[in-house]
């Protein structure tokens, strides 16, 4: 009792200290900047891809392996500058139990606005019982390779830079992995300019030995017979891979520290600095449970540090369904945030950075939680809808249940996303009533993925659904409103240019964005920088940040441009024609 009213009054200093700083920083940001008017639409261009992708899933959803998967990647795989898109699936208990499998697509990018499916002659279509998928280049041969996370491991896909990939799993040494992995991330936490990689686990669970449908209850949502888990079920340990510069990886979860040792149910990692020391830090979403917040120490040793932090729970001190990961630096103060969604009946959270490797929860304040939502957060991301440079943030939303729909709970199986846009305060607006009908379109979604698909300035959302095919929406930002994109390349060492970072700066205002592996649930979004500037032509400074190098500074840059930088060499201009806007905005 003791330790619970001595935690109690924790949280409710932090609370009055956070309120008070809120405050103070709502009106510092007031000063220099005014609320948008420009409500930017996503609109629904999926049927004009050519994408004619599903996702399989079991009509009732018996057991929770058949409700947790669907991850997408944005991965420009030949390096021709137009992001192409990684889907993932998964087949039902039934099917595996058969040995059917189900099959994953990779569609290649056309360059007007279609893409073309190259499963097969990429090789990449059966992996595994696919969860998710992040990009990383494992070997620095400067091509993006793809490590697809299943239920029963992960598979790691070598780009070989002619179309296609070949499993080097096993060659890797990553087959010894067996268990249900999820949100998988590169990172190079120990500084020697080769990625690692980070593997959550989620439940041990053995097909041949399914829990009960109903059966117990934890197998009960609000009386109603449902599937098992993951609470009443075992967990697994997380796995720390270092990269042996050889093509091949070493477990070291434990003598790093991130092995996990309470087994609580992963789901999700990122890799950013988020105490600005020089050093990748490591977030772990864990459903159910605390999360994990690992402090690099530089000995290639982690400190896990959540509850200190602030960031293992919500503000009242309680454990919440940690799924989708979003990282950024929503108030350009050069922090990267937190904003993690959760399930039904809790609220998504967000987490202010607020320096010194200290967290506070602004959920409420920011304007983003929502009482005893019935929804299920899934995806997630900050990104600058309408070229404001102003980082705002959008959820997927999707329940694991199909048998709600007949409960009469007042909640539904399918349902909408929603869109915050940011108010340059502080705080959000939910604008997703007036985002457009395609944020309202009810769907039983997973992954999220951002990125300019059509090199048009303005960036697209991917998403995946557990049911049926994938949504693509194209932002229709300002047109008044300026912009700029850079592709990365680090030299000689991280060629893929893993969290590098770029300031950019114009008149009073500084926004940070970083290259990442992984994030959101399950998903990968593209590693180009896009940035917003606004009314801003011109960029007064750019700043880069490399992992392995010394910083490089370029004034007095031209927006509207795609710029190439490899490490310590000139800011290039790219010659990309973008797609011709053929989705005018929907009349309102």
């Amino acid at each position: 009792m003791a330790r619970a009213v001595h935690r109690g009054l924790g949280w409710l200093m932090r609370f009055g200290c956070a309120a008070i700083l809120f405050s103070a920083v709502m009106r510092a940001q007031a000063a220099h900047s005014t609320a948008p008017e420009h409500v930017p639409q996503l609109v629904d261009i999926t049927a004009s891809t050519g994408i004619h992708f599903e996702h399989l899933a079991s009509p009732d959803q018996k057991y929770i392996v058949e409700s947790m998967s669907g991850g997408v990647a944005l991965i420009d795989y030949d390096g021709d500058g137009w992001p192409d898109i990684y889907f993932t699936n998964a087949p039902s208990v039934s099917m595996a139990l058969a040995g059917k499998k189900a099959r994953g697509a990779l569609y290649h990018n056309n360059h007007d606005g279609t893409f073309t499916d190259v499963t097969d002659k990429a090789g990449v279509g059966y992996p595994c019982w696919a969860m998710g998928v992040a990009v990383g280049d494992f070997n620095n041969d400067g091509r993006p390779d793809l490590i697809v996370s299943c239920f029963g491991g992960v598979v790691l896909y070598r780009n070989n830079g002619d179309g296609t990939f070949t499993d080097v799993t096993k060659a890797a040494g990553l087959d010894k992995d067996t268990g249900w992995a999820t949100g998988v991330s590169f990172g190079d936490y120990d500084g020697d300019g080769i990625p690692d990689l980070f593997v959550p686990h989620y439940v041990d669970l053995d097909l041949h030995d399914l829990p009960k449908f109903g059966s117990l209850k934890t197998c009960q949502y609000h009386g109603v017979a449902v599937q098992c888990g993951p609470r009443g079920l075992k967990g697994s340990p997380d796995a720390l891979y270092r990269n042996n510069g050889d093509g091949t990886f070493t477990e070291v979860a434990k003598q790093a520290g991130v092995d996990d040792p309470n087994h609580f149910f992963g789901l999700g990692s990122v890799w950013t600095d988020f105490d600005n020391d020089g050093k990748l830090d490591l977030f772990v979403a864990n459903d159910g449970e605390p999360n994990y917040l690992y402090h690099n120490e530089g000995n290639g040793h982690f400190k896990e540090m959540a509850l200190d932090a602030g960031v293992a729970m919500s503000e009242d001190g309680v454990e919440q369904a940690n799924m989708g990961l979003a990282v950024g630096d929503y108030m350009n103060t050069g922090r990267m945030s937190i904003a993690v969604t959760h399930f039904s009946d809790e609220y998504a959270a967000l987490y202010r950075n607020d320096g010194n490797l200290s967290f506070t929860d602004v959920s409420r304040m920011a304007g983003i939680a929502m009482p005893s939502s019935p929804y299920v957060g899934w995806g997630d991301a900050f990104l600058d809808l309408d070229n404001s440079g102003w980082l705002d943030l959008m959820l997927v939303n999707g329940h694991v249940y199909p048998q709600v729909d007949d409960a009469k709970l007042g909640i539904a199986y399918k349902e909408p996303k929603l869109v915050f846009q940011n108010r340059r305060d502080g705080t959000f607006r939910n604008v997703s009533a007036e985002s457009g009908p395609a944020v309202r379109e009810p769907q039983v979604s997973r992954g999220l993925a951002v990125g300019d698909l059509f090199n048009t300035g303005r960036l697209d959302v991917v998403v995946e659904n557990l049911t049926g095919g994938p949504m693509i929406l194209e932002a229709k930002s300002n047109p008044a409103h300026h912009w700029v994109s850079f592709q990365l390349e680090g030299s000689p060492k991280n060629r893929l240019a893993l969290n590098a970072r770029v300031r950019v700066t114009t008149g009073k205002l500084t926004q940070l964005g970083e290259v990442r592996s992984g994030g959101s649930y399950l998903s990968q979004s593209d590693v180009r920088l896009h940035f917003g500037l606004g009314d801003a032509a011109r960029i007064d400074r750019v700043e880069v940040l490399w992992p392995n190098g010394p910083p490089q500074v370029f004034e007095n840059v031209a927006g509207d441009r795609f710029y190439h930088l490899t490490e310590g060499g000139k800011l290039e201009p790219e010659a990309i024609a973008g797609r011709v806007d053929t989705h005018p905005s929907p009349q309102r």
